[in-house]
């Protein structure tokens, strides 16, 4: 289904029916019962429990060169190329790569070729070298699944200027989510190779991705829960199926640089819910044992730098929070000696501005000496280089901390109304801070923390408080309100 088409949601929801229909390539559900609510070139569509359902088997089903690769082939045969290399042009579709039929011909000029038509050479060249701040002097890879999104929100506004500031986020990067295995084997080298094909002679063009898969994944909350449980088995599949995969792929792909934000929430959780969250004790030795595991994985590799999640101001921002902080991330860089990190990242899908000259340590901020990331950032960096962590640099993530919220207790975290999107994607950002490498998005505006649903399996408390906008689909789904929301409240205005 083009992008153009105003639907509602572009996440998979679970089919209703039995019967298998056109829709379910397309990442939607069968309709249970008959009644046509629109008609386009794939079929007629339904609408059942507020979500688009496909009606029947009337879409031609027929495959194409990329059902051999276990990709589905795209719905249209004009869907845009975002990328092409010697199996066919790529498309775009409900998060998924899709193979357009041989023969047709995309919106967008491939992104391996130049404007002429000539192939460039997409063959990985020789090892580069991260110099000091990663995010500096390259071009940022702009992902195309956000651009698709976007598109897709764009179809469902009428508002000129609206659509002008969403149109402007598609010329901004973000970070790719690798949180799934699948996801991971999907996004991982398909974004690689496009970032490659745009390097040309001395520009270099850098791919942000979120490693984000650990066994009992954020073991404190529920709308976020990953496909991997604390046990052993799930370990040996993070291991062998999750971990060594990304290696071998940046092993491949040496010469463009990589940066990974690992596993947010995870340590920050191992600093303040140990002892509260039976879960979280369950994970800890997972939690440990990944972090030693890909350090000594990816910390060897010279084209990728790592950045370790910290959770943000009001959670580790307390003084004592803060000092035990910095013994946890101390021994689990040791631990995987020889690799190394970077730095940290702050703030990874939260709203808690970079500056609120409001609030100060008192008992409205529950007496936290740091009631921002500006101050959390000056305060912890501070910590672990007295703990005498090595590199210690930051990637601050300003995706949706453009206002101020309307939360009315600082650790709320779920969809919460009032946000802007924040400053923009940036090397060196504050003068005087040169251990802040860079403020990036690294949680995608638009995309939901969790459902509202209280009867669904992932639904957390805290998706259904006061300041959570409703209703909210599943964490990682289209929230096309909160987008809206966000880009009317950007700071600095799109």
């Amino acid at each position: 289904m083009k992008a153009s088409i105003a639907l509602t949601t572009i996440a998979t929801i679970a089919a209703k029916a039995s019967a298998d229909c056109f829709s379910t390539r397309l990442g939607y559900p069968c309709c249970s019962g008959n009644t046509v609510a629109y008609t386009d070139n794939d079929g007629d569509w339904g609408v059942e429990n507020g979500n688009w359902c496909g009606i029947g088997n009337t879409s031609s089903s027929a495959s194409c060169w990329s059902t051999a690769l276990g990709y589905p082939c795209c719905s249209s045969s004009s869907a845009e190329v975002w990328y092409t290399d010697n199996d066919g042009a790529w498309g775009v579709e409900n998060g998924d790569w899709c193979g357009i039929p041989t023969g047709s011909s995309g919106g967008n000029t491939p992104v391996n070729q130049s404007n002429d038509g000539n192939d460039v050479n997409v063959t990985p060249g020789d090892q580069y070298s991260h110099n000091g701040n990663p995010f500096k002097d390259v071009e940022f890879f702009i992902n195309p699944y956000y651009t698709a999104e976007v598109d897709a929100a764009i179809a469902q506004m009428s508002d000129s200027s609206l659509i002008s500031k969403a149109e402007k986020m598609k010329t901004f990067s973000n970070a790719i989510w690798l949180d799934t295995i699948k996801n991971m084997n999907e996004w991982l080298e398909k974004n690689l190779k496009g970032a490659l094909a745009q390097q040309t002679g001395n520009k270099k063009v850098l791919t942000v991705f979120v490693v984000y898969d650990l066994p009992g994944r954020d073991c404190h909350a529920l709308a976020s829960n990953g496909e991997l449980l604390a046990n052993d088995s799930d370990w040996a599949r993070y291991k062998t199926e999750y971990i060594d995969v990304i290696e071998e792929k940046l092993k491949t792909y040496k010469s463009q640089p990589v940066v990974l934000i690992i596993e947010p929430d995870s340590l920050a959780n191992l600093v303040t819910n140990l002892d509260s969250t039976p879960a979280c004790r369950d994970s800890e030795k997972y939690y440990l044992d990944g972090h030693a595991y890909l350090i000594q994985k990816f910390g060897v590799l010279k084209h990728v730098a790592m950045y370790l999640d910290i959770g943000h101001a009001f959670w580790l921002g307390w003084d004592d929070n803060r000092e035990k902080a910095a013994k946890v991330y101390s021994k689990v860089i040791s631990s995987g000696a020889p690799g190394e990190v970077r730095g940290f990242t702050d703030n990874v899908a939260n709203y808690t501005p970079w500056e609120d000259p409001t609030l100060s340590r008192g008992p409205d901020t529950e007496w936290n000496p740091c009631p921002d990331e500006k101050r959390y950032l000056e305060a912890i960096h501070k910590d672990f280089v007295s703990a005498g962590i090595k590199s210690v640099y930051f990637v601050s993530d300003t995706s949706r901390n453009g206002k101020k919220v309307d939360r009315k207790h600082p650790g709320e975290w779920c969809n919460q109304t009032g946000v802007g999107v924040g400053a923009r994607p940036q090397a060196n950002p504050v003068s005087g801070m040169d251990y802040l490498d860079a403020f990036y998005w690294i949680k995608p505006l638009g995309e939901s923390d969790g459902t509202s649903d209280e009867s669904a399996a992932r639904f957390d408390g805290y998706c259904g408080h006061e300041t959570a906008m409703k209703p909210a689909p599943e964490a990682g789904q289209w929230f096309q309100k909160h987008f809206e929301q966000g880009i009317k409240n950007a700071n600095p205005p799109l």
